[in-house]
């Protein structure tokens, strides 16, 4: 967005944290920048102030905005996932915005049933990766992965340095099962240059010695080149449910979240689960995270079988029910306008997005 001519308050970065024992050790400086957004907002009145995602704090902020400006328009970009825990979230989100920006087909209906604003689905902006293109082009020609030897295994400890640190040891152990099991097994390990120094210091450990890949470019490489992938759960899931990459997830929370886990209500966690509307790829998570089921797991996935077939069947679905016709950001930016030139305090209802 800053490319696009974006000037930020502050570094966005300050909000790109997880966990609510993260939030607590930061919560001074969070509550400042709540306040200073809110005061800006309040002097610019604007016609129309987007929220995306950070429910956390952008909801906090409309909120605050509406009671100060009771006629302000907000919508909402990226609704909190309700599906998968505090679904209470969804009324809190109706009474800050007027409407939602979905990227998952079945945000609007969940959002509906617990009390959410009006929402539309417009696409995810994945869809229309650079990079996930030629790999979908070249699996339609070929109608199948291109076989090859050795088994090749993509490993992606996440994108937090809280997440590699709580990851990686189980990763590392159960690629080395993974090795004795197939021992001609390629392993590819993408990563972001700002966790880089973490996971080659968690490296140090492992018995196995993975390439290490730092470029998006390399990432979508190693998606298309691999047979089978161990994942942290997130974001990352549907990039390779897109691909076409069997997988299996783990994660584990923070000390505190983890006292706080039976707010999660929801009966899955991966994205490709929910998008699948049916349990498609194993989860692990905490104690069960254990490196010689994952290991057994991924041996099935990097084989010809039932449960590699059946994943793959699921991700070709999962692409038919996401695709939309319109880019997503053509339909968010009709939203917007729609949203910003109506009547003061004028219903807003679902748009239809094709």
């Amino acid at each position: 967005m800053g490319a696009q001519g974006l000037s930020s308050l502050f570094p966005i970065e300050e909000l790109s944290i997880v966990g609510l024992g993260a939030i607590l050790a930061r919560f001074p400086q969070l509550l400042a920048r709540l306040h200073q957004t809110v005061q800006f907002l309040l002097k610019e009145r604007p016609d129309v102030i987007v929220t995306i995602d950070s429910f956390t704090f952008t909801n906090r902020v409309a909120l605050r905005v509406k009671k100060a400006w009771p006629t302000a328009r907000i919508v909402n970009v990226v609704p909190p996932a309700v599906w998968a825990y505090r679904p209470h979230r969804a009324t809190k989100l109706a009474r800050a915005v007027e409407h939602s920006v979905s990227l998952f087909p079945f945000e609007p209906e969940v959002l509906a049933s617990h009390g959410g604003p009006p929402a539309t689905y417009v696409g995810h902006p994945l869809l229309s990766h650079p990079h996930l293109q030629p790999i979908l082009e070249r699996d339609a020609l070929a109608g199948m992965r291109s076989p090859h030897s050795p088994p090749r295994l993509v490993v992606l400890p996440g994108s937090r340095r809280s997440e590699v640190s709580r990851l990686m040891k189980d990763f590392g152990r159960t690629a080395e099962i993974l090795r004795k099991m197939h021992p001609a097994i390629e392993i590819s390990l993408p990563t972001l240059p700002r966790v880089r120094s973490n996971v080659e210091r968690e490296l140090e450990s492992w018995a196995v010695r993975p390439n290490l890949v730092t470029s998006e470019s390399g990432k979508w490489d190693a998606f298309a080149q691999a047979d089978a992938a161990l994942a942290a759960s997130g974001t990352v899931s549907l990039e390779l449910a897109l691909a076409g990459v069997p997988m299996v997830l783990a994660y584990r929370l923070d000390p505190i979240g983890y006292m706080m886990r039976h707010l999660v209500t929801g009966w899955t966690a991966a994205l490709p689960n929910f998008a699948a509307g049916h349990p498609l790829v194993p989860e692990h998570f905490h104690e069960l995270i254990r490196p010689e089921t994952l290991a057994r797991r991924l041996s099935r996935l990097i084989s010809d079988t039932p449960e590699r077939a059946a994943q793959q069947a699921g991700f070709v679905e999962i692409r038919r029910r996401m695709n939309v016709a319109r880019p997503p950001a053509e339909a968010t930016a009709d939203i917007i306008l729609s949203v910003a030139t109506q009547k003061r305090g004028a219903a807003t209802t679902p748009l239809t997005t094709v």
